[in-house]
Formats: structure tokens, C-alpha cells, sequence
């Protein structure tokens, strides 16, 4: 008498058969695939947000340009503030590799109120500030209504608002009045905010002239404004101290804007990388739940299997057929958590003005990752269907 061979089960076989034993427990198989889809979903979600930020962030550092470099006094050899030379603007503006340079000077005496009527301690933390008429185009600034000062209104008592400044006094339009150093000056423009010089968006801006004629202004200026060449900034950053303070370079502090930015960029990832193990303990937990799924499977089928080995299916194929489910029920719920991911990640960048921006190998990885779940998951449990003797598995009740 000739032993038969068993009959093989093809890759259509085998995914119809697990298919089967998920569509006869629909809400079981939901729940655990949502433990997955969770896990997957904040995952795509960390990953998503991080990278529309960046995206942004790189979108605006690419309009305003890296290479802006301040320059700044620090303090003597005493402790003591030390001031840049009144002609430390034009010495900076002659160096071969920078474009263009401007300054702002901070006038600590002058302070800002909506109208005359206000208490002396209640400016609200705006900085008065002298500006020359070329930093907009230095610094990158727009205007979000009115106009910048020019070589008629500089000289007079008009006044530019950053737009935290212009928020706080309660300022929406050009044309009304402040109360500024003790005399009245009239708004001509509103400015948008400018992330390369946040010190603008809260502060006042009066014309070079007007601030020495009406401010007392005595002429230096507290940070220089430089635009060098994109391949020369390490360069220019390096002789800028000694170009904008012969005499002193050791009392001046030069910076890059651009620097502060990557730093808080930096800080982004870092939290990213914590967010991303929080999603990972998530599909840690979905993982858990597809595992009980199958090993519940496998006790509530006894009879199936026993069924199945008594007509002639192989230990492998009872092993196969679990191990499938497990890995059909960890690859819907790992689907279903990266569109979940890419809906949160674009409904969040829209609300911020963002790029929504997903990266196609977070989208891999996480069914990557599904996939991985499901097998690790599964394969107690199909070991353990396997393992089942035909005549215990028949006298299951």
C-alpha cells in the first residue's frame, strides 16, 4: 500500500484559507487590528509632523537665506557693556565678500505707549529701536501694511511696528498715533514676522535721524546686519569681529541667525525620537493583542484543526495557515494605521500653513514593522496549532 502526498496548498490557497478564519470573527479581528493601527498611526503621525515642520522651517531659511550674520558689543576686560564705533556699519559694508549690511540701535530710554493716558510701567516690553533705511532688504523684511520708512519720513516722527509690537498696542492699520519717547509719532507701516530677527516683532522702529534729533540717540549702533556671500560665510563670520571693532574685536559678539534655528530644529528631532518610542510601545501593545487574537483562534478551532489533519492536511500547512491570519490581521491593521497617519499628518500641517510631507520610507517601515508584528505574534500560536493531535483536537467539545 503506497503512502499518498499530501496535496500542496498554493500562495491563492493559502491566503483564502486565512481569510476565512478572520471573516468568521469581524469584531475580534477589528479590535486587534485597531491595537496595530494605533501603534502604526502615531508612528506615521511623529514622523509626518517632524518632517512637514523641517520641510517649513527649510522652506523659510530657503526665502531668507543663511548666510544673515549680527554682529553685537559684549564687554570689556572690566564686565562692563562696550559699544560698536558709529562707523562700524560702513567698515563691515566694504568687506569683498559681503553683499549688504545694516544696523538697528536700542534706544533703553525711550519707551512705547498706545496714548498718554498710560501708566509709565505699562509699555508692554517694546523696544524702541533706531533703524537705518536699508534693513529690510538686509534682513529679509516684509511688510504686511503700510510702508517702510524712507529718506522724508526717517527724518520726522514716524514710526514702524514689528508685528508682536503691533499686537500689543493694539495697532491693526497705518495712520494712527503712539505715544513714543514722550512725544507723539505716527504709524506708517506694520511688519510680518521675520523668524532670522524675532527682536523685530516686538519692537518699534524710528528713523536714524529722527532718533538722534528727537531720542537722543548718540550714533552706535547695537547689532550689524550682514549679508555675505552663501560660500564665504565662514569667512566674513570669522573677520567680522575685527572689521566691525579695529580697535577691540574681543568686545564684540558675532552670530548667525540661522544657527538658532537648526538648534530648535535639533530639540524637534530629539522629542521626535521620544514620541517615535511611545508609538513603538503602541505597536508594542497592538502586537500583544493580534498574539491573545491567535492564541484564542487556536483554542476556539480545535475541532477545525482536528478536522483538517484527519483529512489529510500537514502540520506545516495547519502552521501556515495560522501563521497567515496573523500576518493578514497585522497588515490590516498596519494599512489602515498609515492612512490614519497621513490624514492626522495633513490635517495638522493645513491647520499650520504647512507642507504636508510624509516620507515614503516611514510609510514602508510601518508595514514593515506590521508585518514583523504579525509573524512574532503568530508564531506561538501556529506552533501550537500544528502541535494539536488530530484525535484531541476532534474530541474538543
Amino acid at each position: 500500500m503506497s503512502m499518498e502526498t499530501p496535496a500542496r496548498l498554493g500562495p491563492a490557497d493559502v491566503l483564502r484559507v486565512g481569510a476565512a478564519g478572520l471573516r468568521s470573527r469581524p469584531l475580534r479581528v477589528f479590535l486587534s487590528a485597531l491595537g496595530i493601527a494605533i501603534g502604526i498611526a502615531a508612528m506615521i503621525g511623529v514622523v509626518g509632523i517632524s518632517t512637514s515642520s523641517r520641510a517649513q522651517l527649510q522652506a523659510t531659511l530657503d526665502r531668507l537665506g543663511t548666510n544673515l550674520l549680527t554682529v553685537g558689543p559684549g564687554k570689556d576686560l572690566f564686565g562692563d557693556a562696550s559699544k560698536l564705533p558709529e562707523e562700524s556699519v560702513g567698515m563691515v559694508r566694504r568687506m569683498p565678500d559681503v553683499e549688504s549690511a545694516s544696523a538697528t540701535a536700542a534706544l533703553r530710554d525711550a519707551r512705547v505707549y498706545r496714548n498718554d493716558r498710560i501708566p509709565e510701567g505699562e509699555s508692554g516690553g517694546i523696544a524702541v529701536l533706531a533703524a537705518r533705511l536699508d534693513l529690510p532688504r538686509t534682513v529679509g523684511l516684509t511688510m504686511a501694511s503700510g510702508t517702510w520708512l524712507n529718506a522724508g519720513t526717517a527724518r520726522y516722527p514716524a514710526v514702524v511696528l514689528g508685528a508682536a509690537s503691533a499686537d500689543r498696542l493694539g495697532v491693526g492699520a497705518p495712520g494712527v498715533q503712539i505715544w513714543l519717547g514722550s512725544q507723539w509719532f505716527k504709524v506708517v507701516g506694520v511688519l510680518e514676522p521675520n523668524q532670522l530677527a524675532p527682536e523685530l516683532d516686538a519692537a518699534a522702529l524710528v528713523g536714524w535721524e529722527a532718533a538722534t534729533a528727537r531720542l537722543g540717540f548718540d550714533g552706535h549702533p547695537t547689532t550689524v546686519y550682514t549679508r555675505a556671500r552663501k560660500d564665504a560665510v565662514p569667512k566674513v563670520r570669522d573677520l567680522l569681529a575685527a572689521t566691525a571693532n579695529p580697535q577691540a574685536p574681543n568686545e564684540v559678539e558675532v552670530s548667525r541667525p540661522s544657527d538658532a534655528l537648526a538648534a530648535e530644529n535639533a530639540t524637534d528631532r530629539a522629542f521626535t525620537g521620544l514620541l517615535l518610542g511611545l508609538g513603538g510601545v503602541a505597536l508594542l501593545v497592538g502586537g500583544v493583542g493580534v498574539a491573545n487574537t491567535m492564541v484564542i483562534s487556536v483554542l476556539e478551532r480545535r475541532a477545525e484543526i482536528g478536522l483538517r489533519r484527519s483529512l489529510g492536511a500537514t502540520r506545516g500547512q495547519i502552521r501556515l495557515q495560522f501563521l497567515t491570519e496573523s500576518q493578514l490581521l497585522a497588515a490590516l491593521g498596519g494599512a489602515g494605521g498609515v492612512a490614519l497617519g497621513i490624514v492626522v499628518t495633513a490635517v495638522f500641517a493645513v491647520t499650520q500653513g504647512w507642507p504636508t510631507v510624509v516620507p515614503v520610507w516611514a510609510m514602508a517601515g510601518g508595514i514593515l514593522a506590521t508585518l514583523l508584528i504579525g509573524g512574532v505574534a503568530g508564531l506561538y500560536p501556529a506552533l501550537r496549532a500544528a502541535r494539536l493531535p488530530p484525535t484531541e483536537a476532534l474530541a474538543a467539545p
